[in-house]
């Protein structure tokens, strides 16, 4: 068997809590230059009041990749990762740790299976709940990843404390949840197209013996989901994205934010950045996925040695 063995009794609700939030950082980690260059490619071609022409231009991911080493140094792969890791323990936290929890909440009592509506509900539930409370961190950790794209533009923050600090500040408090409403949506759809998928990708591989629970399982699962989640919510993703960075007035909600775009670059603009957003996608459910199922069996096993 590849990984640590299944444990007889399902891990309780506080270890998926704080394993979800590890893995959620581990995945972060691995895959935040990913992230970076899909925020890029996303906000690119943005209209901006007053116009300007010093735009950097990516073109494809890894060369958005070479262009941010080049022009801004190999940091800036990693800017807003303090954001993004304060995000991932609060935000992955809820919305994979409670999500069992939460189906079994939803599951009708003597219910032999549970059926794809109350596993779908319980995605969109746990979801909201993640970005309700979250929704700064992911404010903050976007101006960050977009910061640099335009040459002439002054650095906006001078850290993560300093961002939630000026933003509140020139913003108002509303400011640090701005574009919930879209981020609500895409997360109610990316956690069906993820955590759905994965719960019945990997149900389906178990039942029919075509492997067992271990680490290949979770592989195959993890990137089944990381793909139908990365097709499903990229146009909300794209239009979440340039609504979080817009300044002040640029928009006067998502839906002016979504029309912007379609009236500039037309439908194939809702999938811009689609390659580094299944790459990242992709890669950070595998890592997510992996990690998370060997972190509970690990702090299960721990337990009984720390007691």
């Amino acid at each position: 068997m590849v990984g640590l063995k299944p444990p007889e009794v399902p891990p309780p609700a506080t270890v998926k809590f704080v394993s979800a939030g590890m893995a959620g950082c581990i995945a972060d980690l691995c895959t935040f230059p990913l992230d970076t260059a899909k925020v890029r490619l996303q906000i690119q071609g943005e209209v901006r009041i007053p116009r300007t022409v010093s735009s950097v231009e990516y073109r494809g991911v890894l060369g958005t990749l070479s262009t941010m080493v080049r022009t801004e140094g190999a940091r800036s792969l990693y800017s807003g990762l303090a954001a993004g890791l304060q995000r991932q323990m609060s935000f992955a936290s809820i919305r994979i740790g409670l999500y069992d929890s939460v189906k079994q909440l939803y599951t009708p009592k003597g219910a032999d299976n549970t059926g794809m509506a109350t596993r779908l509900l319980a995605g969109c539930t746990t979801g909201a709940v993640a970005v309700a409370c979250a929704q700064p961190t992911d404010v903050v950790k976007v101006r960050f990843q977009a910061s640099g794209a335009q040459w002439d533009s002054p650095r906006r923050y001078s850290g993560t404390v300093d961002a939630y600090r000026t933003i509140a500040r020139e913003e108002g408090v509303r400011g640090l949840w701005r574009g919930t409403l879209p981020n609500i949506a895409r997360n109610a759809i990316i956690n069906c197209g993820e955590l759905v998928t994965y719960d019945l990708l990997k149900d389906a591989l178990l039942r029919a013996q075509l492997m067992t629970d271990n680490v290949p399982c979770h592989f195959v699962a993890a990137f089944g989901a990381g793909f139908c989640a990365t097709v499903v919510a990229s146009p909300v993703d794209v239009v979440k994205t340039r609504y979080m960075n817009a300044r002040p007035g640029q928009y006067r909600n998502a839906l002016s934010c979504l029309l912007a775009l379609l009236m500039q670059d037309g439908p194939a603009g809702l999938y811009k950045g689609f390659v580094p957003s299944f790459l990242r996608l992709g890669s950070w459910n595998v890592v997510m996925f992996v990690s998370y199922e060997q972190l509970q069996r690990l702090m299960v096993l721990a337990r009984p040695a720390l007691a």
